[in-house]
């Protein structure tokens, strides 16, 4: 039996404010939920999940938090248009990456569809740090964490000013991907370095931009004028990586 406090309590968590407050982020789905729960490191506050759900987990329906629901009771929780069998509320993970290693700098991304996949993508190419401007979106809504597809769990997420933060690490090489760049293929790169990708309409920022040396770009071939920057951000981490 689900209680109006529990939903109401969830249903909260769709605002950012709330999330931070509680340290806590919202998965749902049989194998998002099933990943996340394989990770040593994260911790289950919360686990409301379908009979079919707990057939597969009933060592898990005896753990402080754990709520068998039925698929109604589901729907009043969720935040998808189709819920599927569990959700979990998971405290957000304490990741420290050591630097050294690919990374990614994003620029005022703001779809949380697009900032999901982008984590996916880093993940699919070993890159277990991403630093954010600010005015991102926030990695922990429950549209991003979807998109990662359980990836938030293995990438750390840093929002800080770009601006300072390139000023503060001129050690590194800060690849900006650019519709002028240099042809990705034929760029050299001397060991790890940051991609940075800009908004998904108005590019890298100005005030960042003259703090960039280095621009590459993917050869365009057809008529489109621009690649959506998750799809962008996987072509050049593809073979960025392998120059």
């Amino acid at each position: 039996m689900v209680t109006k406090n529990q939903v109401k309590y969830i249903q909260s968590l769709s605002h950012k404010k709330f999330r931070d407050e509680e340290a806590v982020f919202v998965a749902e789905g049989p194998k998002v939920v099933a990943e996340l729960l394989s990770m040593p490191y994260m911790k289950v506050k919360e686990l409301y999940g379908t009979a079919d759900w707990w057939s597969f987990a009933p060592q898990r329906k005896t753990e402080p938090g754990s709520v068998e629901v039925t698929d109604s009771e589901l729907e009043r929780l969720s935040f998808l248009k189709t819920p599927n069998q569990v959700l979990a509320i998971f405290y957000k993970p304490d990741l420290v990456v050591v630097p050294g290693g690919w990374q990614l700098l994003l620029d005022g991304i703001q779809d949380p569809g697009n900032l999901g996949t982008i984590i996916r993508i880093a993940d699919w190419f070993g890159v277990e740090q991403i630093v954010c401007s600010e005015d991102c979106a926030d990695a922990f809504n429950p549209k991003v964490v979807q998109s990662t597809m359980a990836s938030i769990g293995r990438v750390e997420i840093i929002y800080t000013d770009l601006v300072e933060y390139v000023k503060a690490h001129a050690h590194r090489d800060f690849l900006a991907a650019t519709l002028g760049g240099t042809p990705m293929k034929e760029v050299k790169i001397h060991g790890p370095s940051s991609l940075v990708i800009g908004n998904e309409s108005r590019g890298i920022r100005p005030e960042l931009m003259q703090h960039l040396k280095h621009f590459v770009t993917i050869p365009r071939t057809g008529a489109a004028e621009s690649l959506n920057a998750a799809v962008a951000t996987g072509i050049l981490l593809s073979q960025l990586k392998e120059a």
